[in-house]
């Protein structure tokens, strides 16, 4: 049948996700950097996703193309919501930007989130992401964040961040640290973790990805004590 459905200009996208997070029938996903319609008949032809997308690569067209099928629609999306973690879709990776550093700290001032991307968690985040594209890469175990008064400004500013705790998520970080400096143009990484003998954990699990990646990149390991010193 012929009817409205979206047409994605790849020259001009720039992988972004933001018209798969914005499109509701969950037609669209980012493969290989680029926005992609993956099923037609997941597409409506409403256009939710077109004012989403930053760069206007999204347009209406009129064709032949298969019904919208929507039982198939809401079946998939009552399918993600068994199989994503949390059962939620805050696992859609999007990008944060953020006004760049002129170097100034008012220190008076409220502090300001430096966080650019979404999600956060290793375990959550897509090995393909767009934002990993020519990202300094900071690997920071859970407390961190909590423990280190300036955290914000001196490791997560003009930085990609992934969290987590070797210790409660028992799992290896290694297999996918690895799929993620492998396959992306990582410039460097930063490895943020306690003191405490479980977050060497993380520490090895980012070496061990560096050195599985075959790759020579920057990185660097700061220890913060339990009573928020950066000790290294």
């Amino acid at each position: 049948m012929v009817r409205k459905i979206v047409k994605i200009d790849e020259e001009k996208c720039i992988g972004c996700g933001l018209c798969a997070s914005a499109c509701h029938e969950g037609a669209i996903d980012i493969i290989d950097g680029k926005a992609k319609l993956m099923r037609e008949d997941y597409c409506d032809g409403l256009g939710d996703c077109l004012p989403a997308c930053p760069v206007d690569a999204i347009k209406i067209e009129e064709r032949e193309a298969p019904a919208y099928n929507e039982s198939a629609v809401q079946a998939a999306k009552a399918q993600k919501a068994e199989t994503l973690p949390c059962g939620c879709p805050g696992t859609h990776a999007k990008e944060i930007k953020r006004e760049s550093d002129c170097g100034c700290h008012d220190h008076s001032a409220k502090a300001t989130s430096q966080l650019r991307q979404w999600p956060v968690q290793i375990k959550l985040v897509h090995e393909k992401a767009p934002y990993f594209d020519g990202a300094n890469l900071l690997v920071a175990s859970d407390c961190t964040a909590y423990a280190y008064g300036n955290f914000h400004n001196d490791f997560i500013r003009n930085h990609i961040t992934l969290v987590g705790c070797p210790k409660l998520d028992d799992v290896d970080y290694t297999e996918k640290l690895t799929h993620i400096i492998a396959g992306n143009d990582i410039k460097s990484v930063t490895i943020a973790r306690m003191e405490v003998p479980c977050c060497a954990g993380m520490e090895n699990a980012v070496k061990n990805a560096l050195k599985a990646s075959g790759k020579f990149i920057p990185w660097r390991v700061a220890i913060i004590s339990t009573d928020g010193r950066l000790l290294d």
